[in-house]
């Protein structure tokens, strides 16, 4: 078997145990909190105690823990999230209507931070100390101590409240709905400040991993060797360099798929973008304990097959991994 492919399925089969752990653990975690859910679903109206246990009963609420994780793991391995207790609907439908708006922002924040912030890191490692490098690093400062809720809400302020160069909330215009590529210009309008507001603390701690990779690696001796042979500087920084620096920026672009999928739930609730992170608040707000799990698995799963992307690229871009 290829070592690629043989890495590839060990990988596979060592993620399998982690998302059943997650399930677990989210499980427990949820049913453990404090709030009923049968009570706020049922709000003030005075009923009855026994029309209360009745629901419970109807829910399956009523029975033991044990037995109601069993039963909901057996569901979600066929594929059955559960039914929403607020919406009334199936929490798989549900969340299958709010994945393509969240994949789109994390996604184009991830590509946004990743791309920029390479180039930044680059620019500073070139002409390191310089007044680029300064520059960058001041702003690198200033973009990881800001909260991705506070710098939305004065990209708000500042673009759409003062200036009304973009939308201020949701995902499309609803005034006047546009059609073919009118529409996904509208949906791009829209999703210019929350992509930046998301996308600007990983742009920076990629700017920094990236300008520090650059100049480990233009120290090591083959570095030196290639210049000594006479090979020009720009093949050395951008050839010999820059594949080897990329290395740590590619381990850190799959720790921030996890991390950036909590920041997408501030920032949906700052631009009102109508994502998982907006239905995981009112999930949370209405303690809809099928939804909030179908959600985590939903997000953990994506987040540890972004995760395993990001190991099999590490592996085509450095072969001795797979080897290991």
């Amino acid at each position: 078997m290829h070592p690629f492919v043989r890495y590839s399925v060990r990988r596979i089969v060592q993620a399998v145990p982690l998302l059943l752990g997650i399930i677990v653990l989210n499980f427990l975690l949820i049913h453990l909190a404090p709030g009923d859910p049968v009570t706020i679903f049922l709000g003030d109206l005075g009923t009855s105690q026994e029309y209360v246990q009745a629901v419970r009963a109807r829910l399956g609420l009523d029975r033991p823990l044990p037995i109601q994780l069993a039963l909901y793991l057996g569901n979600v391995v066929t594929g059955d999230l559960g039914f929403s207790y607020v919406n009334q609907e199936k929490v798989l439908i549900l969340i299958l209507e709010r994945v393509p708006a969240t994949l789109l922002l994390v996604g184009t924040a991830l590509a946004f931070a990743s791309v920029i912030g390479v180039v930044m890191g680059v620019m500073s490692a070139r002409k390191p100390y310089s007044l680029t490098d300064n520059l960058n690093a001041f702003l690198a400062l200033i973009g990881y101590s800001i909260p991705v809720f506070w710098f939305g809400q004065l990209l708000l302020m500042a673009f759409s409240l003062q200036t009304g160069l973009f939308p201020a909330q949701g995902m499309v215009s609803l005034r006047r709905i546009p059609t073919g590529f009118g529409y996904l210009l509208d949906v791009a309008h829209h999703l210019v400040l929350p992509a930046i507001a998301l996308g600007l603390r990983y742009l920076v701690v990629n700017s920094r991993y990236a300008r520090a990779s650059m100049l480990e690696v233009l120290g090591l001796d083959y570095i030196r060797t290639a210049r000594a042979k006479g090979v020009p500087e720009r093949r050395v920084f951008y050839r010999h360099a820059l594949r080897n620096a990329l290395l740590p920026v590619t381990t850190l672009l799959g720790i921030n798929v996890g991390v950036i999928f909590a920041g997408a739930v501030l920032t949906e609730a700052v631009f009102a973008w109508p994502g998982l992170g907006m239905l995981m608040l009112n999930s949370v707000y209405a303690r809809d304990y099928p939804v909030l799990m179908g959600l985590l698995v939903v997000v953990s799963t994506m987040v540890i097959l972004a995760n395993l992307a990001t190991d099999l690229l590490y592996a085509v871009l450095d072969p001795r991994i797979q080897l290991e």
